[in-house]
């Protein structure tokens, strides 16, 4: 695993692996505040979420206006969460950028599958390859809907 940071330009605009760059509390507060799958997310939630992915920091300057990660095992598999790009920013191909970039991530290059959820930007990531899932009953996945706080157990056993 390739864990040296990387940068990418694209005339003003840099996208960076940097953490110690990121500004965690703007990622916090687009997440928490503006994304609809991210609604009331705690910083400290968020904080653990980054520090245990790889960000991708995408900036004006110094000003943090992008950002996604990427959730990964760094051999066969990779699941891309938390993409946004700040409205006043939207419209001039930064999405693309920022997608374009990861996937192209020297330690991305031979995963077998990416995975993402997306409810309006669909049009985005075909660009880029990705697909509905043809079989989704091969796949199940699990909501803890109290993740915030009781354990998933105990959730259940009480019927939450």
């Amino acid at each position: 695993m390739n864990t040296s940071q990387h940068e990418w330009r694209r005339g003003r605009y840099v996208i960076s692996t940097d953490r110690a760059r990121l500004d965690i509390k703007a990622v916090h507060e687009f997440l928490s505040t503006s994304s609809y799958w991210a609604q009331g997310r705690s910083f400290e939630t968020v904080a653990r979420a980054v520090e245990n992915s790889l960000p991708f920091g995408l900036y004006d300057g110094e000003r943090l206006i992008g950002f996604a990660r990427v959730v990964t095992d760094h051999a066969t598999f990779a699941w891309l969460a938390d993409v946004y790009v700040l409205e006043e920013f939207r419209g001039e191909g930064l999405g693309k950028f920022l997608v374009e970039t990861v996937l192209d991530h020297p330690d991305f290059r031979t995963l077998r599958r990416w995975l993402l959820g997306t409810r309006d930007a669909h049009g985005l990531y075909r660009q880029f390859g990705f697909t509905d899932i043809e079989e989704p009953q091969f796949y199940m996945h699990r909501v803890n809907t109290n993740a915030q706080g009781r354990p998933f157990a105990a959730a259940a056993d009480e019927g939450v």
